[in-house]
């Protein structure tokens, strides 16, 4: 089953409070852009125009990229190194990350001339030349305006990943030689990387739930608490009837980690106060230390913790106990007898206030407020009544006419009062007004709320009846946040869970890393772990070095369970990814090759949930320049041991001699790397890698080695990135720390 939280906005999953973009919007016609995306080599400063890099060397301009208007702002869009005998779009589009389809975009394909929200643009002597599109200049070149908005033809840049697009028109759809791409953010975004990366199977930060154990500890489950101060999960229990050999009714009380029973109290007073078998129909609330308050069959309010032989109780005058709460006090609780409302002393059963209102079975309260809320579901009304007074303050109507009771819940954060009737769950505001219906196609159930992260649990359950076409006997948990009412979690199928036997119930453990949902047809407790796919929380950006520099990357994202992490390279615009061999790691450093100008890189991670990537970033590599002078003759090197040492006074260049190392030929990667000699060009810093041959030109010769293998984000001077963190106080992950050579 999967609930339809009707018209909630698309809010981002999980605990984090930055935007998260899902992907997921369908396709608006045949004719949307589509392609393979290039790389983008973008700039480092968010406030300047961006370039890309495409795969036959195009180059794309965007004028602007973040922080963009989502009511629709005009950018300029300019192009050069297009081939001349293709046309292309250029667009708005969904990104759906490298070698996907990136669409649908704005405006579609503009085949009418009259969008702008895209251009057509195409080579000199086109038969579209002229109202239906512009021409490419000399070069394949193209400078044209367009104007974009956060929503619009089926895409939702504030739901999934955008960039501005460039692809070959619709004769040449196949075409992927016209991909380029650079992403961008509308005012309150993050451009490049949507929730903290590119999810590729689901959106980076998706959070989710999975089965991790199941309880068939304790009867026929009707009720759950997880207490606040001892951590043991309560279980109002019946008898399951395929346990004929036991009689499992009762207060159960088990290890919410592995299901095992701690406690079983099977018996309370009945109405002549002698003990006797009773279920433990509905849990009231927590005593303090451990224990709870709860109701039993058929008039009985009892107490009971871990231990006790049998419960304490009073057994009440009048109708059948219909629902419980705390009350006003730490001895009274707050009872319902129908459409009687009542404040009873747990010690003597005797009422302090009653109230009778105009009808209905259930309440919630809500304490902080002073409010209790009774649904009346056969007249289709709350109430709302006043703890100080005992008195009915108002009275809303429920829409949607008489309906089957699910739960009556309030937010104790919000003062949301949560109704559960038949598929929907009615949410008003604490002042009675309707603001939300979520629907579903099974039936609401209960519903619990995260007061730390801001969430509401709803358990959907299949109405078990096969015959009726829209059941399947499973139900489902969903996850909203609790003030947007948007879709915090991925819902979770809770298969068998159908209401033939009874209503499911569910306790959440503070945070939500736990959730505990009964299962009343199939006597079993399911405990939920909540997943999250890797967010990215430190991403790449491009670097420009000098032939044997060294370099580091580093990357790191959040998940659970804990992201591991590998790094790619592309050598072809980002048109195809390779692993980098034992790059396994958070960081790396390495030496920078004339040979890897250009590649592009990108970090991995991966968990049970999903994988995210970053962005991608372009590594260009300057040949190394020489020092100010050429400064004496240099040393004689001692190649025998393959440590060549540059000597004289500034003979290599630079400062003075380093040391290199290497085999005893003096080479780095198969490439000849000299050190010293008369000219002194060998670099800034007069260091060279690999063995240095004496009395040389001192001219460093390019090495093919050195791959840029590497787990990390930003690729910097290692000198620089030390000094800036330590600078900024960043901790560094020392054992994550190596070094990668060898060609790619």
């Amino acid at each position: 089953m999967t609930s339809t939280p009707g018209t909630a906005p698309g809010t981002p999953p999980g605990d984090r409070s930055r935007l998260r973009r899902r992907a997921g919007t369908a396709a608006v016609a045949a004719l949307l852009l589509a392609g393979v995306p290039a790389g983008a080599a973008v700039s480092a400063d968010a406030g300047t125009p961006k370039t890309a890099t495409g795969p036959q060397g195009q180059k794309l301009t965007v004028s602007a990229t973040t922080g963009l208007d989502p009511a629709g702002q005009k950018i300029r869009v300019q192009g050069e190194g297009y081939g001349l005998t293709t046309g292309i779009y250029v667009a708005l589009c969904k990104d759906n990350g490298d070698n996907r389809v990136p669409s649908p975009c704005l405006g579609g394909a503009d085949m009418s001339g009259g969008s702008k929200a895209s251009q057509w643009i195409v080579p000199p002597g086109d038969p579209y030349e002229g109202g239906l599109a512009s021409v490419f200049g000399p070069g394949g070149t193209f400078d044209v305006e367009i104007e974009i908005t956060e929503k619009g033809d089926g895409l939702d840049c504030a739901e999934v990943a955008c960039s501005v697009a460039t692809r070959a028109d619709h004769r040449a759809a196949g075409n992927r030689t016209q991909d380029v791409r650079i992403p961008v953010a509308f005012a309150g975004q993050e451009p490049g990387e949507p929730g903290g990366g590119q999810g590729v199977d689901v959106p980076a930060g998706t959070v989710s739930y999975k089965s991790a154990a199941e309880f068939t500890t304790a009867g026929k489950p009707l009720d759950l608490l997880l207490h606040p101060d001892s951590k043991k999960l309560y279980v109002g229990a019946d008898n399951l009837a395929d346990t004929a050999d036991v009689d499992e009714r009762g207060l159960h009380v088990l290890n919410p980690e592995d299901g095992t029973s701690e406690s079983w109290i099977s018996q309370a007073p009945g109405s002549t106060g002698a003990l006797r078998a009773s279920a433990a129909a509905r849990i009231a609330g927590p005593l303090p230390g451990d224990g709870v308050v709860y109701n039993y069959p058929l008039r009985g309010v009892g107490s009971a913790k871990s231990g006790d032989e049998a419960a304490s109780g009073v057994w009440l005058a009048g109708s059948t106990i219909t629902d419980i709460t705390p009350g006003t006090t730490p001895d009274t609780v707050l009872v319902a007898q129908g459409a009687t409302l009542s404040e009873i002393e747990r010690a003597t059963g005797t009422a302090t206030r009653t109230l009778t209102l105009p009808g209905g079975t259930r309440f919630a309260a809500d304490p902080e407020r002073g409010a209790v809320w009774y649904t009346d579901l056969t007249a289709g009304k709350l109430h709302r009544v006043d703890l100080a007074s005992f008195t009915v303050t108002g009275s809303f109507d429920l829409p949607g006419g008489p309906g089957m009771a699910g739960f009556t819940e309030t937010d104790p954060a919000t003062g949301a009062v949560w109704v559960g009737v038949d598929r929907s769950v009615l949410v008003f505001d604490a002042a009675g007004t309707l603001v939300k219906t979520l629907v579903g196609k099974d039936l609401a159930r209960d519903a619990a709320f995260d007061t730390a992260t801001g969430r509401a649990y709803v358990v959907w359950q299949d109405g078990g009846d096969l015959s009726d076409p829209a059941n399947d006997n499973n139900g489902t948990l969903t996850v909203y946040g609790s003030e947007d009412f948007a879709p915090a979690a991925k819902d979770l199928s809770l298969p068998g869970n159908h209401s033939q036997a009874g209503a499911a119930s569910l306790a959440v453990e503070p945070g939500g890393a736990t959730v505990f949902v009964t299962s009343p047809a199939e006597g079993k407790i399911t405990r939920l772990v909540r997943q999250v796919s890797p967010l990215v929380t430190h991403a790449p950006e491009d670097l420009t070095a000098k032939e044997g520099e060294e370099v580091a990357l580093t990357a790191e994202a959040e998940g659970t369970p804990e992201p591991t992490v590998r790094w790619q390279v592309s050598t072809d615009g980002a048109q195809t990814w390779q692993d980098v061999e034992g790059a396994t790691e958070p960081a790396l450093t390495f030496t920078a090759r004339t040979a890897q100008d250009g590649y592009r890189y990108r970090a991995e991670f991966r968990n049970d949930v999903g994988t995210t990537r970053t962005a991608a970033v372009t590594l260009t590599v300057a040949p190394a320049t020489g020092g100010d002078s050429g400064g004496d003759t240099g040393g004689t090197g001692d190649a025998s041991n393959g440590a060549g040492s540059t000597g004289g006074d500034g003979s290599a260049g630079g400062d003075g001699g380093t040391q290199s190392s290497g085999g005893s030929t003096g080479t780095s990667g198969g490439s000849p790397a000299a050190a010293g000699g008369s000219t002194g060009t060998a670099g800034d810093s007069g260091s060279t890698v690999g063995g240095g041959v004496a009395g040389g030109t001192g001219t460093a010769a390019t090495s093919g080695g050195g791959s840029l293998a590497a787990t990390g984000a930003t690729v910097m001077s290692v000198t620089l990135a030390a000094a800036a963190l330590v600078g900024t106080g960043v901790l560094v992950h020392r054992r994550a720390r190596r070094r990668t050579e060898g060609a790619l």
